[in-house]
């Protein structure tokens, strides 16, 4: 039997869209977070009879809470929107360090609400929000390809020194590879 593997949850990270948006963007990662939380639970009973305890279980019910650093952008604002205008979302739970045989990523995937959107702003403190979901029917789990775009906003690549443009996004810079590894050499200067 393999050994388990600890999962950290550094590598776990809440994208969402507005559901209505489905087929002109990608979701998009919420900036900033600091906590998420995934809470599925079903309710259960029980019932004493004559001939012993029959068990009843209710339907399943699912809350996603995250909390991040309040912030200006699209998906701060489109979280704002599902809960006043009572929008459907899409939400991914999507865990960076599990990864399938065709690197894809494992995640969580759900459709939902925003319940609560409560927001904290102490004198001393960065402005924080705390987002709650109440997921609508059964959670689907799956692997996905995190796209382009998600890349680069969890990573960024080296730069070098140079003036960075549309056409040198790098400046003159070169990101470093494993056959990079013990190459280049020292000049040594002529006496």
């Amino acid at each position: 039997m393999a050994k388990a593997q600890v999962l950290q949850g550094m590598d776990t990270l809440a994208y969402v869209r507005l559901l209505k948006n489905a087929t002109t963007e990608e979701g998009q990662l919420i900036p900033y977070q600091t906590s998420l939380s995934f809470d599925p639970q079903r309710d259960s009973d029980k019932t004493q009879t004559k001939d012993g305890t029959v068990g009843t279980s209710g339907s399943l019910e699912t809350e996603i809470e995250v909390e991040f650093v309040n912030n200006i952008s699209k998906i701060s604002d489109d979280l704002y929107d599902a809960l006043i205008q009572n929008e459907k979302v899409e939400i991914w739970i999507v865990n960076l360090a599990r990864k399938n045989s065709e690197g894809k990523v494992f995640a969580w995937y759900a459709q939902g609400s925003v319940t609560e959107d409560s927001n904290d702003n102490d004198p001393d403190d960065n402005s924080t929000r705390d987002v709650t979901f109440n997921v609508d029917g059964i959670p689907q789990r799956g692997w996905l390809e995190l796209p382009e775009q998600a890349k680069e906003e969890l990573a960024y690549v080296f730069r070098g020194l140079g003036v960075a443009s549309s056409s040198d996004e790098t400046g003159k810079g070169t990101e470093w590879k494993d056959a990079d590894r013990g190459t280049g050499a020292a000049k040594v200067e002529a006496k």
